[in-house]
Formats: structure tokens, sequence, C-alpha cells
């Protein structure tokens, strides 16, 4: 083989390289649609696959509802633990939110900027407006701070506070679905007319995810994962 030869091979390698990378670059900047492992750390969720309990409940939820799937799992931990005796420790829920209803996963910064109750068509009590923060968030009792009653037949107790922190606080994993997310940040572009990417928008959402949310690649695969592997019941809600 000359050298001519070789440095024609050489010169046709480092051009495939650069094409490679820069069609690499251009996948990531126009959006990353399809998580890969090496995109997100598995262990958190693995872990909760693998979590040890003699209940664990799977909500499979994707339209807001005026938030009533709330409602509805502070009503299986009350059942479970005072009508049928099940220990708090046996018992595992999670919530896994997709669709419009993952945007109850984020904080007011998300919802204020880009008008996120203008959007779902949620109006905020103490206003009467589209709530421009996230009134699915807040606790009864605001941090640090006790609740009112410890008799779960008390609308003041842990027990009927139906918050996404107060279910946070008795154990229950909110998850955010990933694909939903990037699908929320193109959709935020286009209808405010944004000039940034949306996957800046998508970058922001994450910023700004509630304390405790775990971000899946895809909702619909990690119910099926929680399923199968973890033995989750299933609940459409």
């Amino acid at each position: 083989m000359n050298l001519q030869m070789i440095s024609r091979r050489k010169a046709l390698s480092s051009s495939v390289a650069a094409v490679t990378a820069a069609v690499a670059s251009n996948s990531h900047a126009a959006g990353q649609l399809v998580y890969q492992q090496t995109d997100w750390n598995a262990k958190p969720f693995d872990a909760l696959v693998k979590a040890p309990a003699r209940i664990k409940q799977c909500y499979d939820v994707s339209q807001v509802g005026e938030g009533m799937f709330l409602n509805n799992i502070k009503n299986s931990l009350n059942g479970l633990h005072f009508g049928f005796g099940i220990p708090v420790g046996e018992i595992k829920v999670v919530a896994a939110l997709h669709g419009p209803v993952n945007m109850l996963n984020f904080d007011d910064h998300i919802w204020q900027k880009y008008a996120v109750g203008e959007w779902l068509a949620i109006e905020d009590p103490k206003t009467k407006a589209p709530a421009i923060r996230n009134i699915f968030y807040p606790s009864l009792a605001a941090d640090g701070q006790r609740y009112a009653s410890d008799d779960p037949n008390n609308e003041s107790s842990l027990y009927q506070d139906k918050s996404v922190q107060g279910l946070q606080r008795r154990g229950v994993q909110f998850l955010s679905c990933h694909t939903a997310m990037e699908e929320q940040g193109r959709l935020m572009v286009k209808r405010m007319k944004l000039d940034e990417p949306a996957e800046q928008v998508v970058r922001e959402m994450l910023a700004h995810a509630l304390p405790g949310v775990l971000v899946v690649p895809s909702m619909v695969s990690a119910i099926a994962l929680l399923q199968t592997e973890g033995s989750y019941s299933y609940i459409k809600v």
C-alpha cells in the first residue's frame, strides 16, 4: 500500500468523523426527544422499582382533571393504613405524571413565565384568574410548621392534605416524563412565539422541577417496568 492511499484513507476517516460529530451536535441542538441510558441517572428509579413494600401502587395520570387524582392518592393511603391496617412503611405509591399533568411537577417560576394556568385553563382559587403559580404544590402546613391536627378525620391534618408537597411527606414519589417535557417545550415556544430554542425551555424546566421529583426518559416505559419488574398495581386516573 503506497503513501498516497494511506493519506487518502486518513483523510476519508477524518471527514466521516467530522460529519458524525456535526450530525450529533445538530441533533442535540434540535432537542433530545429520546433519552439514552447515558443521559440520565437510573439508580433512583431502579431503587424505586425494587422498593420493598407489601402494597405498591402506580397511578398513571395524563390529565390535570382539577387535581382530583391527588385526592385519590390521599384516599388510597388512608384506606390502606387506617382501614386495612397496613403499616406506613409497607406502602409505596408512585404518581406517574405525563401529558398536560406533567406541568404539576414544576415550580412557580415555570408557571408564571410560561403562563401554564392560561394554557391548561387552571384558575387560581385565590385570584380567580389563570394560575401563575403551581396551585397544586403547597401543603396545608408550610415547611417547618406542624399541622393543626393529628386527627385523620380533620381537614387540617396531614391525612387530609392532598397537595403534592403533603403527599410527598407521606412518601409518594412523583415522576416526570422527559418525552412530555420535550413536547411541552416545543409547544411553549410555538404558543408564546419565543425566540429561544425549545431545548433551552426544557433545560429551564429541569432546573425548576419540584424538590423530590424524579425525571424518567419515557413515562409509558417507566410504568411498564414498575408493573413487570416492581410488581406495582396499575391505576389509571
